[in-house]
């Protein structure tokens, strides 16, 4: 009897093992890879003409929309030359939000031997970024220039240019 129970047991745990099928479900993996962003510059910035005091310098503040102010030993001359923001291109994917770095530290730029800075860098739209219409937009990047007492005379220019950054969100 014994061996009988033990022979059934075993046989229902064969059955009931035998009953455990395997299942199998398949999934695909998809990416989709949008257009990548890129930025190209329009117009190079120009603070235009400038004049300043033989005793107290100061500072010309462009705007990104190209306006001018000044402070302090600077004046800014009727004749005004050529006064631009700088103007970037931005092209991707449309709808797409991006953001904008622009230069956290001083730019350098000179006529011979002759120095300025050009510092306080801001942009329309402002660095935490824009979004793609259409999958374009036109960015616009002011600064301060710091103009020093009795600034020589000269046409002053970057040594090296200064970038702007664009990264989708």
């Amino acid at each position: 009897m014994k061996n009988k129970l033990f022979l059934t047991t075993f046989m229902l745990a064969g059955i009931a093992t035998g009953v455990h099928a395997q299942e199998t479900a398949s999934a695909t993996a998809t990416a989709t890879i949008v257009t990548p962003i890129s930025i190209t510059k329009d117009v190079d910035m120009n603070f235009g003409n400038v004049a300043v005091q033989s005793t107290t310098g100061g500072t010309v503040v462009l705007t990104p929309a190209g306006g001018r102010t000044r402070t302090a030993g600077v004046t800014l001359p009727t004749t005004t030359g050529t006064v631009t923001a700088a103007s970037f291109t931005v092209n991707g994917t449309g709808a797409y939000t991006y953001t904008i770095t622009l230069p956290s530290s001083a730019h350098t730029i000179s006529s011979g031997a002759n120095t300025m800075t050009v510092t306080a860098f801001t942009s329309t739209p402002s660095g935490a970024g824009g979004q793609l219409s259409g999958g374009t937009q036109q960015l616009k990047v002011g600064a301060t220039l710091n103009v020093g007492a009795a600034q020589p005379s000269g046409v002053y220019v970057s040594d090296t240019p200064f970038d702007v950054t664009v990264n989708y969100l």
